[in-house]
């Protein structure tokens, strides 16, 4: 490890930890609270939010500095997960064919001049999880991108730096694609696709969503939604695509899709699927959607638990640790929720 790299990992692990990171501590005062974990998550200054839903009851809720669970906030990459409901959603109605469709014809008149023949491979599944090939339109060539005149041509003409179905390259590039290809495939909006397939969930609500300069929505980034939005559209998830009124909006098949593991991040390890990060949280297999800043939804299976957080979007989250405390603040919750789940009453 070279002397900058060692700096680096010095300084993220001194980060100063407040109270509720320390699980054990907190374990050594007896059963943990849901109502102290997220008293204690107010030393986080970067937090909105947070809501908390147990076997489909929302169980607590808190806002911090004057922030509610009812104001919007841009989830940034989490929306990416929406894309991806999106995305299933028109494969069972038929829209799209499958996730080995191949996204080329969908796609024609973008393609540049001589394309790539490796561009005829691409198919739905590579964009969903992260596998196109194609050099990332994240991270330092993001502001490059999005300063094109056209950002479907643009993602289409980066070079090749991996093979289709290859290594993940994380990519708003990707999920903006799949937002086009949603479009020309049903001849609407991404946005009117949202409010038709997922308006009947209750408390769902997208506000201000950003759009490419050929009036595409993006998908993956620029979505405004808030924490109670954020957390009824995780509960549709972990309640295998049914409303709480028991309209099924997404099919279990999908969902199942989504969360199998198909490749890994190169920056963090976790799992990924389509648009669903993978790891384990608190002893616990957790599903989540990340996007910068520290909006986080997280999905417990196993105890019917989904975790929504919001956080200030203009300041990172994964080189400070802050995405790390975010997760150390899952982890309690998971503890907490555990714990009352054993109380006797």
């Amino acid at each position: 490890m070279d002397r900058r790299a060692l700096l680096t990992l010095v300084a993220l692990s001194s980060v100063s930890r407040p109270a509720f990171a320390q699980q054990a501590a907190v374990l050594e005062e007896g059963k943990p609270r849901l109502p102290d974990v997220l008293e204690r998550a107010g030393e986080l200054d970067q937090l909105k939010a947070v809501m908390v839903a147990s076997n489909g009851a929302v169980v607590a809720e808190r806002g911090y500095r004057g922030n509610s669970v009812a104001a919007s906030t841009n989830i940034k990459s989490a929306s990416k997960s929406v894309i991806s409901a999106l995305v299933g959603i028109a494969i069972d109605k038929g829209v799209l064919e499958g996730v080995d469709q191949k996204i080329a014809p969908l796609l024609a008149r973008d393609l540049p001049d001589n394309p790539d023949p490796r561009l005829e491979k691409i198919t739905v599944g590579n964009l969903l999880s992260m596998q196109a090939g194609l050099e990332r339109m994240s991270g330092p060539n993001y502001g490059r991108w999005v300063s094109s005149r056209n950002w479907v041509r643009a993602a289409l003409a980066q070079p090749f730096v991996d093979e289709p179905g290859g290594a993940m390259l994380y990519s708003t590039a990707s999920t903006h694609l799949l937002s086009a290809i949603l479009t020309r495939a049903s001849g609407r909006s991404t946005r009117e696709l949202a409010r038709e397939w997922l308006g009947p969930l209750e408390n769902f609500s997208i506000g201000g969503w950003e759009r490419d300069p050929q009036g595409i929505y993006l998908g993956g980034n620029q979505m405004a939604m808030s924490t109670r939005s954020l957390l009824a559209f995780g509960e549709l998830y972990r309640n295998g695509g049914k409303t709480p009124d028991g309209r099924q909006l997404i099919s279990p098949g999908w969902i199942e899709l989504s969360w199998q593991h198909r490749t890994n991040s190169r920056f963090t390890g976790d799992a990924y699927g389509y648009g669903w990060f993978l790891c384990e949280i608190g002893g616990q297999d957790v599903r989540y959607a990340w996007g910068y800043g520290g909006q986080m939804l997280y999905i417990v299976p196993a105890l019917q638990l989904t975790i929504a957080m919001t956080s200030n979007e203009n300041n990172p989250a994964a080189r400070t640790g802050y995405r790390d405390e975010l997760h150390g603040l899952a982890a309690d919750i998971i503890a907490a929720v555990e714990a009352g789940a054993a109380e006797p009453g």
